[in-house]
């Protein structure tokens, strides 16, 4: 009975540390700026693809997913998953990037934050994102020694419009767009590594991907709302090292945001690495069925190996 009793407990205790590995925390610990309570609700649904599409983001979380502290290399990733700033393919470009990172000892953690056209969010819809991204990786700096992660190494990785998210995040880390709520927000935004697959850059025409745009600034934006998330203007020499991927016949992202990004990274001297497939088309995530492309995130691993 008493070996019963023991085993009981090591089986419960061995599930607690497994469903410890992923852990979904709130971003904001007291009020969410720039948000009121609206009877507006958060849906999660399915894609006829099966990809889980989430709209209408009430409450920004951080799902955190940590590799075993033996293959550990004290990288993280901070993941924002695409979706044109309308919703969020939160495991096709979110919870899968981060299993696959773990498979080589990189945490990752997905972000859901909120969108521009929820009806909760009371002013500058245009902010609301990069709010949700400076709080993210200050929130994964404050946990680095609890999630066995170097706060030396914490970077972000974004795919399409979550590209936008992770490049306005990466040239716009210093401004201050929230007041303080905790210790945490001490700590400087800056990522110490980008990572940006089919990303939207700017949002001026012709290359820009126009729902993104629309979502941030709306029908007729001023110049000047056009040119502050246009972020291959806000590039400098302190910008981090970046990891660039696209498809050249993408039809939804063009590739001008790409190579355009790369120019002012370059003109800056800040470390790039660019791929740019021949095929691919837009929102391949892992690319897993297509022979031709489905070794990228190799090549992001040895990116990440040579930062060091």
């Amino acid at each position: 009975m008493k070996k019963h009793k023991k085993l009981t407990l090591l089986l419960i205790l061995f599930s607690m540390g497994m469903s410890a590995q992923d852990t979904i925390i709130s971003l904001w610990p007291k009020s969410i700026p720039n948000q009121v309570e609206s009877p507006e609700k958060e849906v999660v649904e399915h894609t006829e693809d099966g990809i889980i599409w989430i709209t209408n983001v009430q409450i920004p979380t951080l799902e955190v997913y940590l590799p075993a502290k033996r293959n550990a290399n004290g990288k993280a990733v901070v993941i924002f998953p695409g979706g044109g700033y309308h919703g969020l393919a939160y495991d096709w470009e979110g919870t899968e990037i981060a299993k696959a990172l773990n498979a080589k000892g990189v945490a990752g953690i997905v972000v859901k934050y909120r969108l521009p056209w929820s009806k909760s969010i009371t002013e500058g819809k245009n902010v609301v994102p990069l709010q949700d991204a400076q709080r993210a990786i200050r929130l994964v700096k404050s946990k680095a020694a609890d999630w066995n992660i170097s706060e030396s190494k914490i970077g972000i990785m974004g795919f399409s419009a979550g590209g936008h998210l992770a490049s306005t995040l990466g040239t716009h880390y210093n401004e201050k767009v929230y007041k303080k709520q905790d210790e945490a927000d001490d700590l400087s935004a800056r990522p110490d590594f980008m990572a940006l697959i089919y990303p939207v850059i700017t949002l001026g025409v012709p290359s820009t991907h126009t729902g993104s745009r629309v979502s941030l600034v709306g029908e007729d934006p001023t110049v000047e709302e056009v040119d502050y998330l246009s972020n291959q203007k806000h590039v400098d020499d302190k910008t981090p090292p970046t990891f660039l991927l696209h498809a050249m016949d993408d039809e939804t992202v063009p590739v001008e945001n790409t190579t355009m990004f790369f120019d002012a990274l370059r003109a800056h001297k800040v470390p790039t690495t660019m791929h740019i497939y021949p095929t691919g088309g837009h929102g391949f995530s892992l690319a897993l069925h297509d022979e031709k492309l489905k070794n990228w995130i190799n090549l992001l691993f040895d990116w990440l190996g040579n930062l060091d």
